[in-house]
């Protein structure tokens, strides 16, 4: 017999060990709410770290939601703990990591019997929303929501905190209190800004009505050792639940044109290897594999150490993706003690010459001495990331994929093994706050023929497994990416045609509806340098002449050095 949603909502309760100790309760009622299933939010850090700042408050009670499970699809969204309507709650919160799963606040706050459209409501709980997805670009759901909090929450949400309570607390009712919590450096209201459209459906003008100039500056934690980063709540169900998860660094290096992460967590920062060895230990004490998120990891000071820390202790180390020319030899064989059955390895471009565009910087021979010292020490498969679609590709470039892919698994097949690669191909879909945040993603049909050639290829070299990711639904996340608030009607009416997004998505090509936009306006077309880009208000200590002189250079095929944090200034981060 099936297990009904109550016995499932009890026993992922009783599942659930707690690392922290909750303040106990307060008097200020908040509902943390990410926007995907259980699985999925009790596997992200941040969404963990959030949930403990604010459990630990001690005038705050906390409550997490989530999105419901399929099978319980049309059911009120209520409270985790306690069932509690979100509507009852002062404050709901929205951590949101990904641009897919804006489609996820609608639903949820429609099936809470909250309006998602800001203008529609009259009082009831203060919506604010902060994570990764609205750092790039909160637009697409700035209408649903009195306020985005823009850049990294250890600092910033005790500082919102404090400015709810005392407004609060001083009887200021709702409009007094979102005043208050708009003060807080890093706040975003977007009510306070009007935009204009020109004849072409791109932006003409934005107003701004309020104190300041408008400019809204992305928050950052200096000193990561001050803060610990790891697995909070231990819920088996949760996707990686075998594994207790350290946040080793925030972004990276190498400056790939391409990433997000590279230029949105702009300086890269590492936590020191001492302060990662006391959060390995106390992973060891609850869970046999330590999974070290950061954007690339071979990179880490001290990464081969702490892998041999793990495997000394009997433990696995599971590093997220590692650059191949920083893989040393001791690391490989750290990775093979620990019993590591698969290494995450993103060469990203099949060919130099495309490396050299998306600025990897790394060659092919980097890339298989790294697969040597892996396969030596035992490691037993690898995982390739790759792009299609990129800017300047060509079909050699798109082969050089499956020749890259056969001599590593020649590796392989010496050590008698095989079967042990597996690629993972994703369209490429450009992404505010990087230099090709100016760039056309390729038309559909032009996808679909690479990815064809790619399969044949593929399918000649043998004994490589071969994930395509959709170029539709690149198509739909591109557009989630760099919408303007615009999008906002567009996910309204996704919501109400059931979640079929594709199907809204042609419809509004044909004919946008009004107040709408054909999506394809943020996607299959190249932005010319003087346009104003809907995230422009936001201050990322990027310079904006940086991103595109960085565009310039993947034209000329040059590479860029990495972040040099100590020196360089040329980037405005620093």
């Amino acid at each position: 017999m099936p297990e009904s949603p109550r016995d499932r909502l009890r026993d992922r309760r009783a599942q659930e060990r707690f690392l922290f100790t909750p303040s106990g309760g307060g008097d200020v009622a908040v509902c943390l709410v990410y926007p995907n299933t259980y699985p999925v939010g009790m596997a992200n850090l941040g969404f963990q770290s959030v949930f403990e700042i604010l459990s630990r408050h001690p005038r705050v009670h906390c409550e997490r939601a989530f999105l419901p499970d399929p099978d319980q699809h049309g059911s009120e969204v209520v409270s985790f703990e306690s069932g509690r309507r979100l509507r009852d709650f002062e404050i709901v919160a929205f951590s949101i990591s990904f641009e897919t799963d804006y489609l996820h606040v609608v639903d949820i706050l429609a099936g809470a019997g909250i309006p998602p459209l800001r203008d529609d409501r009259r009082g009831g709980p203060l919506l604010i929303c902060g994570g990764p997805a609205t750092f790039l670009n909160p637009e697409p759901i700035a209408d649903f929501f009195d306020a985005v909090f823009i850049g990294e929450g250890e600092e910033m949400i005790p500082e919102l905190l404090a400015q709810f309570v005392a407004a609060r607390d001083a009887g200021g009712g709702r409009a007094g209190v979102l005043d208050a919590v708009a003060e807080v450096a890093g706040a975003y209201r977007p009510d306070r800004y009007e935009v204009e459209y020109g004849r072409d459906g791109t932006i003409g003008a934005v107003a701004y009505r309020g104190p300041g100039s408008g400019a809204v500056r992305r928050r950052l934690v200096t000193d990561l050792d001050r803060f610990t980063t790891a697995s909070k709540v231990l819920a088996p169900e949760a996707v990686f639940g075998d594994m207790y998860l350290v946040e080793a660094s925030r972004g990276c290096e190498w400056g790939c044109r391409f990433c997000a992460a590279g230029y949105m967590y702009r300086p890269i920062r590492y936590r020191s290897p001492e302060a990662l060895a006391a959060a390995i230990d106390e992973g060891l004490a609850h869970r046999r594999t330590i999974g070290l998120v950061g954007a690339e990891m071979a990179s880490v000071p001290g990464i081969a150490g702490l892998c041999e820390r793990v495997a000394d202790a009997g433990g696995r180390a599971s590093p997220s993706s590692l650059k191949a020319d920083v893989i040393t030899h001791r690391l490989a064989g750290a990775l093979g003690r620990s019993a590591n059955q698969s290494v995450t390895v993103a060469p990203e471009a099949g060919s130099e010459r495309l490396r050299r565009v998306i600025n990897k910087n790394l060659t092919e021979p980097e890339i298989l001495r790294a697969t040597d010292w892996l396969v030596g020490a035992g490691v037993r498969a690898m995982k390739l990331y790759f792009m299609i679609g990129l800017p300047t590709e060509t079909s050699e470039d798109v082969a050089a994929i499956a020749d890259l892919s056969r001599k590593i698994g020649e590796r392989f097949r010496r050590e008698g093994r095989v079967r042990q690669i597996k690629i993972s191909v994703n369209p490429f879909g450009p992404k505010p706050w990087t230099p090709f945040q100016w760039e056309p993603m390729a038309d559909l049909r032009s996808l679909r023929a690479k990815i064809g050639d790619l399969r044949r290829a593929i399918g000649r070299v043998g004994g490589v497994d071969v994930d395509v990711a959709s170029p539709r639904a690149t198509y739909y996340a591109t557009v989630l990416s760099r919408g303007d608030r615009r999008v906002s009607r567009l996910l309204l009416a996704i919501h109400a045609a059931g979640g079929d997004w594709w199907r809204v998505l042609r419809a509004w090509e044909r004919d946008p509806p009004a107040g709408g936009v054909d999506p394809r306006l943020f996607s299959h077309r190249e932005y010319p340098a003087d346009e104003i880009l809907p995230w422009d208000f936001l201050d990322h200590s990027l310079h904006k002449r940086f991103l595109w002189t960085e565009r310039a250079r993947a034209r000329a095929e040059r590479q860029t050095k990495p972040c040099d944090v100590t020196t360089c200034r040329v980037c405005g981060a620093c």
